[in-house]
């Protein structure tokens, strides 16, 4: 391995130190519905974005809230080291993806049938350290 290439991977190497992901797959709550509470804390700190996920009355709020302990404590694995709150945690990315349906038929009138679509989803959450060295 070449030089530059050795460095290049040192270099991704130590990015990826600095993030860690936890994911939730087959969540049974429409898409829709848990991206509204997605939205409300993508891009912020985690202590404050578990403030609002803690009194949010949503049922979405309790399920991200349980992922976002999950993605920091991933993080304090990957960094035995460092403190979470020297880190400077925040929400770098929360993708929340369609999952599989659950199809069912419902009575409707003059021997008719409805189709219910039971939707489901996949959230991902990507935490990531705040590196105040970059200009």
């Amino acid at each position: 391995m070449g030089v530059r290439k050795r460095e290049m991977a040192e270099r991704i190497k130590e990015e990826k130190k600095q993030i860690a992901f936890a994911k939730l797959n087959n969540c049974p709550t429409s898409p829709r519905k848990m991206r509204l509470v997605a939205d409300l804390v993508r891009g912020v700190k985690v202590e404050k974005a578990l403030h609002i996920l803690r009194f949010n009355p949503k049922e979405a709020s309790r399920r991200l809230e349980k992922l976002l302990l999950s993605a920091i404590a991933n993080w304090q694995a990957k960094n035995e080291d460092a403190s979470i709150e020297d880190a400077d945690l925040f929400i770098k990315e929360i993708r929340v993806d369609g999952g599989s349906m659950l199809k069912r038929l419902r009575p409707a009138p003059q021997g008719r049938a409805h189709r219910i679509r039971k939707r489901s989803n996949h959230v991902t959450i990507v935490v990531a350290a705040n590196n105040n060295t970059q200009s």
